[in-house]
């Protein structure tokens, strides 16, 4: 009875590349009816190109419990930290670049 109630854990790996991370200012949401695809791109001043340093395509179900998380995580940092202000306009734009209005990329 005792092993049945003992929680499983997960071993999760991070190889040396992955640790190191990847910088990013700006993500891209879009889906389909079968999942969300967010891309993470790091965009810099005075360039007119920005490149997607990640993709990540998840089920819809996974896409609902990673905003549940970060919303906990935003709470959690903002009790230790504070409120994070951000620019609460439509489009929170780079100097020299509009994202488009009208379509996403896949």
């Amino acid at each position: 009875m005792e092993k049945e109630n003992k929680k499983r854990q997960l071993k999760i790996e991070l190889d040396e590349n992955s640790s190191q991370g990847e910088y990013v200012n700006f993500a891209v949401v879009s889906h389909s009816p079968a999942e969300f695809i967010l891309d993470f791109i790091r965009m810099l001043p005075g360039m007119p190109k920005a490149k997607v340093k990640s993709r990540m395509i998840m089920a819809p179900s996974n896409a609902k419990s990673l905003v549940m998380i970060l919303q906990d995580n935003i709470k959690k940092y903002e009790d230790k930290f504070g409120e994070i202000k951000i620019n609460k306009s439509k489009n929170i734009n780079f100097p020299g670049f509009k994202a488009p209005d009208d379509t996403l990329p896949n």
